[in-house]
């Protein structure tokens, strides 16, 4: 009887493919974002780093990076404003038609009078709507307008920052209703954009990062009860992250991580 042997080449990751690749880091004036700027620029594998930020009064370090390296060029994006999405892909798309790795690191917990709720009585339309604007849509339609430039020959990753507390099944202490709901949402629009995106650009990777407890401005009200060695510097975040995201493979397109690369519950 005729023996057919048959090889089989494992899937090659997100990392393995690297070389002169174009990144887009959204929301890189300060925290994860920022860390995620140093971090590319260190690494001689990304020709090409653009990052966004909303603030220019807030982007101080951006800029200063800017200066001392060539690679790195900053670009201003508001991401609650689909207008500025369109520009900003616009403005990098006639010197950079490819991209290979888009972040999107903008997230809000609290902001003024804006703080996490604890009961049903604090709930506010205007707020509730402000964690979605900011948390759901803007990632989303960064899918959106990011599309054409993923879209090529080579493997590329787009992935939203999210957070274990926007697992459903994970929810066992309530409260925080708008930040839950609004990331919640954000691993549903992911998701939904990973089959979309299986089809038109089957190369890309579709992925949803939970960073575990960071030590920046949007967490620094709620670290008291954090144990030392579960608060995370911005540095030790930003290594984890990229250690997932270049282990990435096309079947994880559309799921939801954890910081040290486990699959986290809807």
């Amino acid at each position: 009887m005729l023996q057919v042997a048959f090889t089989v080449h494992p899937a090659m990751s997100f990392g393995d493919t690297l070389q002169a690749a174009n990144a887009l880091i959204v929301g890189a004036s300060q925290g994860i974002g920022l860390g995620f700027v140093r971090q590319l620029l260190s690494d001689q594998r990304y020709s090409r780093i653009y990052a966004t930020y909303r603030n220019p009064e807030r982007a101080d370090a951006l800029f200063a990076l800017q200066k001392e390296h060539p690679r790195l060029q900053c670009v201003p994006l508001d991401l609650t404003d689909e207008g500025q999405i369109e520009g900003a892909i616009a403005t990098l798309q006639p010197t950079t038609p490819q991209l290979h790795l888009v972040l999107s690191c903008v997230g809000l917990l609290h902001e003024g009078d804006l703080q996490p709720e604890k009961s049903l009585r604090q709930l506010n339309a205007d707020q509730l709507l402000r964690y979605f604007q900011v948390n759901s849509i803007g990632a989303a339609l960064l899918a959106k307008h990011c599309l054409p430039l993923l879209k090529h020959s080579q493997p590329s990753v787009l992935a939203a920052i999210s957070a274990k507390i926007g697992s459903i099944g994970d929810n066992q202490l309530g409260g925080w209703y708008g930040y839950r709901a609004s990331k919640a949402a954000l691993n549903m629009l992911f998701r939904t954009a990973a089959v979309e995106y299986s089809r038109k650009s089957p190369k890309t990777i579709l992925a949803l990062l939970h960073p575990g407890t960071t030590d920046t401005q949007l967490s620094q009200p709620f670290q008291r009860g954090v144990p030392p060695e579960k608060l995370f510097p911005v540095e030790r975040t930003v290594a984890q992250l990229m250690a997932v995201i270049e282990q990435l493979e096309p079947a994880d397109s559309g799921e939801f991580f954890s910081w040290d690369g486990s699959r986290l519950p809807w």
